[in-house]
């Protein structure tokens, strides 16, 4: 029983450290991802993500409500919907030596865009909603055969 009690008690610890190490992870922003991913980047910056928060009337550039889906990582010095986003916040994944290995970065925080992660903003809450295509939108965020 002791020795139940001792491993349900490593568990719990090391999915404790697990979570804050995850919640640890900090948004670095578009121009370092630009460094490595020039391409996506340019493409990227014409698209309306890359002009979210300059959508928003100022009096909606305060509102918590509006900021949530209209910048990235929630706080106005990331203004925009920035690649992290959509790929989670790149402290951790950002070295080439981590990028290079899909499955490393993924470990790493990396997050492959989904569906369900646009839905978060593209919803019914928005006041502009007026509807979203998974499939049709998806090609819109950045076009990687494009030139830079």
């Amino acid at each position: 029983m002791r020795k139940k009690l001792t491993v349900l008690a490593a568990s719990a610890a090391l999915l404790l450290a697990a979570s804050a190490y995850a919640q640890n992870r900090t948004y670095i922003g578009a121009d370092k991802c630009r460094i490595c991913h020039k391409v996506e980047h340019t493409s990227w910056a014409k698209t309306k993500h890359a002009k979210a928060m300059e959508s928003l009337k100022p009096e909606e550039q305060k509102k918590p409500e509006c900021i949530q889906c209209h910048t990235t990582g929630t706080k106005n010095e990331l203004p925009g919907v920035q690649c992290e986003a959509c790929h989670g916040p790149g402290s951790d994944y950002k070295t080439m030596s981590i990028m290079k290995d899909r499955q490393k970065a993924i470990a790493a925080g990396l997050i492959i865009p989904s569906e369900k992660g646009c839905v978060g903003c593209h919803n019914q809450k928005s006041p502009t909603f007026k509807g979203f295509n998974w499939a049709e939108m998806s090609p819109k965020v950045h076009d990687k055969k494009k030139k830079a």
